[in-house]
């Protein structure tokens, strides 16, 4: 594909020798570390600011003067971000806020990255060359349907974190929380210390069977202490843990009056006659983090499937990917959270170092390695701990919207395949439109899959051509040889 032309208002930085893509925890120590080894770096995402989706700082407008009471491990975040402002004042990274890359093409020995700027990529596009590229684009919520879950007030778990770290706002006064995956923990603890009431953590998996790795577990005792913390909280503020349970329904007309907690059997399928009713006004759900890979899956790095289901890039110890000249750091190579998104992003970097400038701290590397083996294995147990069991689709009723874009119900996926002979979630999109919409099947694509029976597929990415929307001028520039 020709190279696009920018806009006026767009930037064309020059060729550099290492690109990260993503502004997170992982990239952001990737960036600063490749800094201090000497490259010449350039930074770019999405946002206005660095942190991601983790450390979400709130709006300067705001006002917040204790930002940190609403993070975990904030000293961390200011001393990168404190690093990156010496780094960009001396000129040796250049942070490139409000652009989202769209695609990324081998150009000879370099990668050209293609980039929209602004809200919605309004405001025009840029290209960039390098060297070399590192991919830390982070992860988006899972969510599984059922009845009720499109009723104003059901909110995903993350982004009612998100709101709160971000706006200083509750999407509640009466909130439960549910679904499954440790996040649940601190969304309930962040919103019960904000002054919600939580009446509820309705938890689909269990914490027993984390018991049945205990070496995993004495290699990570941070983890037991974060635990042991939240569950302290979760009793100081009177939440409720129900655990092998689910929200199986929402109530209201307008907007969320209260919901249905039903029992769960080992295979998450609603045990009949469990459902009890909590009054709330809103639902924060979400059933744990799915790797972001459109960027490096459209450059063919290989994937693995994951112990809950996902894919996640395929990564040697250097955290290479499978394609050369492309490197990978935090939840692109599966979810683990913070602690190791931070160590990943600096040995990630330190390999970049290590070809591009020669060996360079080989004590440090190896600690950092074996940091990275031990809480990679944590993460393995986690995701196999609160992977989603067959049964959740026994929620669904026949009239259960799936896909929200599009309003593809639940009996629409399954007449597809049971009427129409559709034997594969392509299929079952193409005669549903089901995963057309704006997320690009981001929401719906797990629950697809699964409605649609199509376990030959689990652990497969998504492949778009496109990591984000991108305007049709754009597009057409690119089409046009004599704008490049």
């Amino acid at each position: 594909m020709p190279v696009p032309s920018a806009e006026p208002s767009a930037t064309r930085p020059e060729r550099t020798e290492l690109a990260v893509v993503g502004a997170g925890p992982a990239g952001l120590a990737a960036a600063v570390t490749a800094a201090d080894g000497g490259l010449d770096v350039v930074l770019l995402d999405a946002a206005d600011a660095p942190g991601g989706q983790y450390y979400r700082a709130p709006a300067p407008g705001i006002g917040a003067t204790r930002p940190e009471r609403l993070h975990h491990r904030w000293a961390d975040f200011a001393a990168l971000t404190a690093r990156l402002d010496r780094h960009r004042a001396a000129g040796r990274i250049r942070h490139l806020t409000g652009h989202h890359v769209w695609a990324v093409e081998r150009r000879g020995a370099d990668w050209t990255l293609h980039a929209v700027t602004g809200p919605d990529g309004r405001d025009g596009s840029s290209t960039l060359d390098a060297r070399r590229l590192l991919v830390a684009t982070g992860s988006y919520e899972r969510q599984l349907p059922f009845p009720g879950w499109t009723l104003p007030g059901v909110v995903g778990a993350a982004g009612a974190q998100a709101m709160l770290k971000s706006g200083l706002v509750l999407p509640g006064r009466r909130i439960v929380v549910a679904g499954s995956g440790p996040l649940l923990q601190a969304v309930a603890v962040s919103l019960a210390r904000a002054g919600a009431r939580v009446p509820a953590l309705v938890e689909a998996s269990g914490y027993a069977a984390y018991g049945r790795a205990p070496m995993v577990l004495a290699t990570n005792p941070g983890r037991l202490t974060e635990g042991a913390r939240h569950g302290a909280a979760l009793a100081r503020h009177r939440v409720r843990l129900q655990t092998h349970r689910a929200v199986t329904a929402v109530h209201g007309t307008d907007r969320v009056e209260g919901v249905t907690v039903s029992r769960l059997d080992r295979d998450w399928r609603p045990l009949p006659g469990t459902g009890r009713r909590i009054e709330c006004d809103t639902l924060a759900v979400g059933h744990g983090l799915v790797p972001q890979l459109d960027l490096a899956v459209g450059l063919g790095c290989a994937t693995r499937c994951a112990a809950d289901g996902s894919a996640a890039l395929e990564l040697d110890e250097e955290l290479r990917t499978t394609v050369p000249g492309v490197w990978a750091a935090g939840e692109t190579g599966g979810i683990g959270g913070v602690h190791l998104a931070l160590a990943e992003g600096e040995l990630a970097a330190r390999s970049v170092i290590a070809e591009a400038r020669g060996g360079r701290g080989a004590a440090r590397t190896a600690a950092l390695r074996r940091a990275r083996r031990r809480m990679r294995a944590f993460a393995g147990l986690m995701a196999a701990v609160h992977r989603p069991g067959p049964g959740w689709t026994d929620w669904t009723t026949t009239d259960t919207e799936v896909c929200r874009c599009e309003e593809v119900t639940t009996g629409a996926i399954r007449a597809a395949v049971g009427e129409l002979g559709a034997g594969d979630s392509r299929t079952v999109k193409l005669l549903t439109r089901a995963g057309m919409g704006w997320c690009q099947g981001r929401t719906c694509g797990f629950a697809v899959r699964e409605l649609a029976g199509c376990a030959a597929e689990t652990g497969s990415p998504d492949r778009r051509p496109l990591a984000c929307p991108v305007p049709l001028s754009v597009l057409a520039r690119a089409a046009r040889p004599e704008d490049t």
